[in-house]
């Protein structure tokens, strides 16, 4: 079998595991801030300290272990921007904000009848390749320049570099705050399912990069190591699905793919599947508006919630937490805009 058919099934397979976790486990970015910002509910946003003390301390032990190199992965291997990160997530949390959705939580919705989702996943993915490889791509790459990393990406690293302290050990010790900060909220630990599907969850992601550094090796480096995220990969699969002839199938495909067939499995197992629209034209124009701004932002920073939230946060990336709370300060600053600003 081609090592891009393996790839491709590798992203179906775990994405329907994510799919899953994001409506049987309540996995979802924008959900987990809504609820802890205006519920007072913070399992959702607890949770994520289980999905990444898993995939972190999963990832390196695959990588002490030989099975697995974290440095070969884009998050270590292109010289980080914080200016970039920052304007990025604040652009993607302020359209998340704004849409009421991630690119993965709108795939997780329209695979329950929201198509209120599916304008959101379009629009995206269009933006997503007009500022990567569109008209706008040479202005993005003048303001952000990628640039070959110094080896200076990522926390473990610079420890043992500067420290002599072996990653794991770092890993290990920060995938233990990170699980016993969600633990201790007592709320999440009654609730098995969550816990379950978050440790399944963190499992995927580890996983995603475990199989393609696999692939690559097989490959000769055809595959590369990459984790899940979804903005640009939005944009791939609709261009497949329009000039298939041309293109080929890759992980970032049946990852949308498997997300969207996990998800649908969940809200049929749930009882949750119906079918909803937008209830006027500003909730149309607000979530069109949200996706183009997440659409430029996921490419600016170079991942999503997903993206750079969990996959890059779980290889100690130190782009992946810095554009975490950039994303988080955005998509707050959103929701107070439309309880102050888009009231009618």
């Amino acid at each position: 079998m081609e090592p891009s058919i393996l790839a491709t099934f590798l992203g179906l397979g775990s994405g329907v595991i994510l799919g899953l976790a994001a409506r049987l486990g309540q996995f979802c970015t924008f959900g987990a801030i809504e609820s802890a910002y205006l519920g007072n509910d913070q399992r959702r946003i607890r949770l994520w300290g289980i999905v990444l003390g898993i995939a972190i301390i999963t990832i390196y032990s695959l990588d002490s272990l030989g099975q697995l190199n974290v440095s070969d992965t884009a998050y270590h291997r292109i010289k980080w921007n914080p200016i970039g990160s920052i304007i990025g997530g604040l652009l993607f949390g302020y359209g998340m904000g704004l849409a009421g959705n991630c690119g993965f939580g709108a795939l997780a919705k329209l695979a329950g009848g929201d198509l209120r989702s599916l304008i959101i996943l379009i629009v995206m993915a269009l933006s997503s390749y007009f500022i990567l490889s569109g008209p706008l791509a040479s202005l993005r790459v003048m303001i952000f320049p990628i640039e070959i990393s110094n080896g200076s990406n990522a926390l473990p690293q610079l420890a043992k570099s500067l420290l002599g302290i072996n990653p794991i050990i770092i890993a290990s010790l920060i995938s233990l705050i990170l699980i016993l900060w969600a633990l201790n909220y007592k709320p999440l630990r009654q609730d098995a399912a969550m816990v379950i599907w978050s440790v399944l969850a963190g499992l995927s992601i580890a996983a995603a990069f475990w199989g393609t550094y696999e692939l690559n090796i097989s490959s000769l480096a055809e595959i590369p190591v990459q984790g899940h995220t979804f903005t640009a990969p939005l944009g791939k699969t609709l261009l497949y699905m329009m000039t298939s002839s041309s293109s080929s199938l890759s992980f970032p495909i049946g990852s949308v793919i498997g997300v969207i067939f996990g998800a649908f499995i969940g809200s049929i197992i749930k009882g949750h599947f119906r079918w909803e629209a937008c209830e006027d034209a500003r909730e149309l124009g607000r979530q069109m508006l949200g996706a183009v701004l997440m659409g430029f932002g996921g490419v600016i920073a170079m991942g999503c919630s997903i993206g750079q939230g969990v996959s890059a946060f779980s290889t100690l990336a130190i782009s992946g937490p810095i554009t975490l709370a950039a994303i988080i300060i955005g998509s707050i600053l959103a929701i107070r805009k439309i309880l102050t600003g888009y009231q009618p």
